[in-house]
């Protein structure tokens, strides 16, 4: 029976605060170290909160996908509720469901694939301040270099090209937003809707920014809305979604709050994820070489397409082990409805129940050397016989991210377009540490040298 089966065991903790100490100063050696020690199931005290950690691929297939009835997303992405509405990534049950149903087509491949041209377009606009970077020897900010390309790519993928005024006030705001929603999440006070309403400082700016992202979206599909059409891009796909059961569409509100859901993760994730690749090949130049070698042997000279992708495995296998060793999405969080046991566990109705895809990704059952980065781990003849869910940088389950497909594409033409003409290396003395806040950041602004790559011609602009 459930009652009677044993709780997890516990590594030691302080008698008042439990772990809480540890987790504020240093969750992913607490997480790693307590798999090493204790086994795939371990049980924390944070204050008087419990919280179990599961991180063997069958668990997480156990709580995401064959028991998930039993599991709910909890309160911590109510947190984030004030920034995205009751959008896809807060939402539950049979709202999710018919949300889920209405988006989905809208993120088809081959949809998706129209918005090919689009991001490149938008990739090489922001090359001239690479290429300065370059000639003047002056480190670029690459992270937020990265987070102000990616929100570029994801707006324009969302609303057109015609929106270009509104870029700049976009990502100053949504940085602010983002930034005191970091803050809630981590902060161990629960959530507490009356306490956002305090007019403190960062509450103040908070509801400045939401209001200036609210203004420009909702502008801009009250004007959607009265053009009529169906414009090819994110934002009329969803407009024009329909459920062919019940007829039922997105309606004003509903449509704020998945565009705002989707600069979330179209944004801050990406730019997080290519971070951290390029500062993997920085460190690993045998590794930078080879995606140099396949880029210009399949392109020639010539910018990518969606349709080169498939060809581009290699540049594929560096961006799926840069997520492997630093995935954005690092913890996910849920919250049994009703006792369960997992390994033979107790798992206590109401407690917190932690998946760690960073733990999960260095596994050594299922990642030899799981510390070392090497991206043939993931061509098809090495990754066949490889659980599906040791890798899940974009959760899974029901519940995958529905972006999972466009951030790739992203990720993989951004990669290509600088490979073809840079090299990147570290900053002079400058520590990289990940910073697990909503996504696994690297702290600060990751500065890296630009260097032209030599004897290669310019890229050929279409």
């Amino acid at each position: 029976m459930t009652s009677s089966a044993p709780l997890p065991p516990m590594p030691p903790g302080h008698w008042l605060w439990g772990h809480l100490p540890e987790r504020a100063s240093n969750p992913l050696g607490l997480y790693l170290g307590s798999r090493q020690k204790l086994g795939d199931v371990v049980r924390y005290r944070m204050g008087s909160i419990y919280v179990e950690q599961l991180t063997h691929p069958a668990h997480v297939k156990h709580v995401l996908a064959d028991a998930s009835a039993r599991y709910t997303k909890g309160t911590v992405f109510d947190k984030t509720r004030p920034l995205v509405g009751n959008g896809l990534l807060t939402a539950e049950g049979d709202f999710w469901k018919r949300q889920r149903r209405l988006a989905q087509p809208a993120f088809h491949k081959e949809r998706l694939a129209a918005l090919g041209a689009r991001m490149t377009d938008t990739l090489c606009e922001r090359l001239p301040a690479w290429e300065r970077a370059a000639d003047e020897g002056t480190p670029l900010p690459l992270f937020q270099e990265l987070m102000r390309l990616t929100l570029t790519v994801v707006v324009r993928a969302l609303f057109g090209v015609d929106v270009g005024e509104h870029t700049d006030r976009m990502g100053e705001a949504f940085t602010t937003a983002l930034e005191v929603t970091n803050e809630r999440i981590i902060s161990p006070l629960p959530y507490l809707p009356w306490l956002y309403r305090l007019p403190t400082r960062s509450n103040r700016a908070f509801r400045q920014a939401v209001g200036t992202l609210d203004g420009i979206v909702r502008g801009l599909i009250a004007r959607r809305r009265a053009a009529g059409g169906q414009a090819e891009d994110l934002l009329g796909m969803l407009m024009a979604a329909s459920d062919a059961d019940t007829g039922d569409t997105f309606d004003d509100a509903q449509l704020r709050d998945e565009v705002m859901t989707l600069l979330l993760a179209g944004h801050e994730t990406t730019a997080t994820a290519l971070a951290w690749t390029f500062h993997l090949l920085a460190q690993h130049p045998e590794v930078e070489a080879t995606l140099h070698a396949e880029v210009d042997a399949a392109l020639g000279g010539r910018l990518p397409t969606v349709a080169d992708l498939p060809r581009l495995r290699y540049v594929g296998c560096v961006f799926e082990e840069a997520l492997r060793l630093y995935p954005p999405l690092w913890a996910i969080p849920r919250v049994p409805v009703e006792d369960d046991v997992v390994d033979g566990y107790r798992i206590p109705k109401g407690d917190i129940v932690i998946l760690v895809p960073y733990v999960t990704h260095r596994h050594p059952d299922f990642w030899p050397e799981p510390e070392r980065f090497d991206p043939t781990r993931f061509l098809p003849e090495n990754s066949k016989d490889r659980p599906r869910w040791a890798w899940l940088p974009f959760g899974g389950g029901q519940r995958q991210c529905i972006g999972n497909t466009f951030a790739m594409m992203e990720a993989q033409l951004l990669l290509t377009v600088v490979a073809q003409r840079f090299r990147l290396r570290g900053g002079p003395g400058v520590p990289v540490v990940p910073e697990p806040l909503v996504s696994l950041r690297p702290r600060g602004s990751l500065p890296m040298r630009v260097e032209r790559r030599e004897g290669v011609p310019r890229v050929r602009v279409a």
